[in-house]
């Protein structure tokens, strides 16, 4: 077994029993003590992650779990920082320390896009009025609202942005349906005028008191929204 296998398996399962792994594990001091460091790290994971299990956390980690995902695809890590990252994630940050860190709206926006994909695909029929009572409800916002109905509006729904209080619409445009976000400004978050990745194109700015996230397929389409939005959101 060459030294790359041997810590590959190490890493998986440090308690591995194979007799080619552990004759490899045997051969040296350093291999011996590099299994013995992970088995204790493997001991003090377990006993942290004895704590109780909030109701939510099963939503929570799979959208974590979808921004380490498209984290890691902007960043092309490699086998080693992905690795840490996996390692990163089962330690895991507190939810209450994740909501004090800064806010990429654009890696959220995606991620949302992603997790909620029945959005794109429902036809509620949303009236204007309906968008704004449910702007009325979101803080910071001021007195934000729509003067007039911004083309056809698929699906409304509240979203969470980092403990963010948000709005999740989907609009029509011109070839296609674009994904909105109105998200309450706050210093800690940080906008993208543009941003993509393999699928979908998006584009950020601001409109009054919020943040205005736009994510589609076609950068057309993103503009043909703007326009509406800026026509018709105050």
């Amino acid at each position: 077994m060459d030294e790359l296998k041997f810590r590959r398996q190490a890493y998986e399962d440090p308690h591995n029993q194979d007799p080619e792994f552990v004759a490899q594990m045997q051969e040296s001091a350093e291999n011996q003590a590099f299994v013995a460091e992970l088995k204790s790290l493997n001991a003090k994971l377990t006993h942290a992650l004895k704590v109780d299990v909030p109701e939510d956390l099963a939503d929570k980690l799979i959208l974590r779990q979808q921004l380490q995902q498209h984290h890691k695809q902007r960043r092309q890590t490699g086998f080693l920082v992905a690795m840490a990252a996996s390692i990163a994630f089962i330690v895991g940050i507190s939810f209450s320390l994740l909501r004090l860190g800064p806010v990429d709206l654009a890696e959220h926006a995606l991620a949302h896009v992603y997790h909620e994909g029945v959005a794109l695909q429902v036809d509620q029929n949303v009236n204007f009025s309906q968008v704004n009572a449910q702007l009325a409800s979101l803080k910071n916002l001021g007195h934000a609202k729509f003067t007039e109905q911004p083309g056809k509006v698929y699906y409304t729904s509240y979203c969470d942005f980092q403990g963010v209080k948000s709005l999740h619409l989907v609009l029509q445009a011109e070839k296609g349906k674009v994904t909105l976000f109105i998200v309450p400004i706050e210093k800690r978050m940080v906008l993208d005028n543009t941003f993509a990745d393999g699928k979908y194109q998006g584009m950020g700015f601001e409109a009054g008191d919020a943040y205005i996230l736009l994510v589609g397929k076609d950068k057309t389409d993103l503009s043909f929204v703007k326009d509406e939005i800026k026509n018709t959101f105050i």
